[in-house]
């Protein structure tokens, strides 16, 4: 069911605990995961979708989406921890001029585990009924006093590995970008702009994509490792989350390499630390997340140093936000205040947003854009998509579509392959160097190049 802002379908949430499951990704879908994952705590979503709200750029729409869809719904919810009750997925682009589409999606099953407690909810579009809309491979409990019993794991399909190769900006063309986008800021148009490049690549047509969103997660367990409709990456900044009435961010801005032994390590932390052009870089993603969010909290506090967060790949200069919700806000409309910050665009961000548009030759989609999950009383946990991958399914489906055609006309040919497209961006600002900066790039591709792998 898609929706639009006008056309909100009326939902019933049904959330119990069930007995622990020993892999919850399991019960993801190979093709087309939906997953929220980080520090052992997983959201999974599976059985089709309840409701779908796509096609509008704009954060605004979405949350007015949502605020229809989570006004008008039934919740029966006692287990009442992040993540149960009424819940939506969502990856919103980069830039609302894009051709990619804002997605929340309302999945019919969701399984979760936050700590050592698991719970099944199940969403259905008519309210009293939770069994006709998702009783199609699972075998749940129409008593929903009972606890439910929880859809069966699909075992991981055959390892496989991608095909990557340089995609519409090279390492070359990049270099070309930063030197460009270094005279827009000797000119006074910004202070700050984030420039991207790609890869391009395709993955068997077939491939269990729940293997790379568990190589991500086992690799890099202190990120925000997701899956939303197509877009699979393990990001290590916050854009927002919301609990309670209590607000948090995570700001990155500033990175270098892990050094190849114990002193090149100490080393590589240390002139990060201690990099003028770093931490002035860091500055400005601090104050655009700060400026976004007083209007909507209180008791706003940072700290007055970022401190060093060591990942297996890169450093990063990190400040954590925090300060309480001043008024009715939900995560969405926080997300829509926030984005995009200037970690992942510039300063000023409209002029950055526009040098972006005319140096990278293609369309970020959804990379560097929000991605999480929000609940009905509009708690919920957002990161900026960084580190990713683009699947392009609706390509996929297109070709099966073709093949399905060729088969009636004794011309089948099967679609093989499923393409792909990943991003990775630095930050430059007065004294960054194109091919320190290409270098960067490298090493931010790293998480999702090893785990296609």
């Amino acid at each position: 069911m898609s929706s639009t802002p006008d056309d909100s379908p009326r939902l019933w949430s049904v959330s119990r605990e069930i007995d622990a499951i020993d892999d919850v990704l399991e019960l993801a879908d190979a093709a087309d995961p939906i997953v929220w994952s980080r520090r052992g705590d997983i959201l999974v979503g599976m059985g089709g979708a309840a409701a779908t709200f796509r096609g509008s750029r704009s954060p605004e729409e979405a949350a007015k989406w949502w605020r229809q869809v989570a006004d008008t719904a039934e919740i029966d919810d006692p287990v009442r921890l992040p993540g149960t009750g009424l819940v939506a997925f969502g990856a919103l682009p980069f830039d609302r001029r894009s051709a990619s589409d804002a997605v929340l999606t309302v999945p019919r099953l969701i399984v979760g585990r936050r700590g050592a407690r698991t719970w099944l909810t199940r969403i259905s579009a008519h309210a009293g009924d939770t069994t006709t809309d998702i009783a199609t491979d699972t075998d749940t409990d129409t008593d929903t006093d009972t606890a439910p019993t929880p859809p069966q794991p699909k075992p991981y399909g055959p390892h496989w590995s991608a095909t990557l190769g340089p995609g519409a900006l090279t390492p070359d063309g990049y270099q070309e970008a930063v030197r460009a986008g270094l005279d827009a800021i000797a000119t006074g148009d910004v202070a700050k702009v984030v420039l991207a490049r790609d890869l391009a690549g395709t993955v068997p047509a077939g491939a269990d994509l729940r293997r790379l969103v568990r190589a991500l997660a086992s690799s890099y367990p202190d990120t925000w490792t997701y899956a939303i409709d197509g877009l699979i990456g393990a990001s290590p900044e916050t854009l927002v989350t919301v609990s309670g009435g209590t607000v948090t961010a995570r700001v990155l801005a500033g990175t270098a390499a892990r050094g190849a032994d114990a002193d090149a390590d100490t080393a590589a932390s240390v002139a990060l630390a201690t990099s003028t052009k770093d931490l002035d870089e860091h500055q400005f993603a601090v104050q655009s997340v700060l400026s976004a969010l007083r209007p909507h909290t209180t008791a706003l506090v940072s700290e007055e140093q970022p401190f060093m967060l060591k990942l297996p790949n890169v450093w990063h200069l990190a400040t954590d936000v925090e300060g309480t919700l001043g008024g009715r806000a939900s995560a969405l409309d926080l997300v829509s205040a926030l984005h995009p910050t200037a970690a992942v665009a510039g300063t000023p961000t409209s002029a950055a947003i526009d040098i972006i548009a005319r140096l990278e030759p293609f369309d970020r989609g959804r990379y560097a854009g929000p991605v999480g999950w929000i609940d009905a009383h509009g708690d919920g946990e957002w990161a900026i998509a960084l580190r990713c991958a683009q699947f392009h399914l609706a390509a996929q489906s297109d070709l099966a579509a073709q093949s399905d055609l060729a088969a009636q006309s004794d011309l089948a040919q099967a679609p093989s392959t499923i393409p792909l497209t990943a991003y990775a961006g630095a930050g430059n600002v007065a004294g960054s160097h194109p091919e320190a900066d290409m270098l960067e790039t490298r090493v931010k591709f790293r998480p999702v190049v090893d785990a296609l792998a």
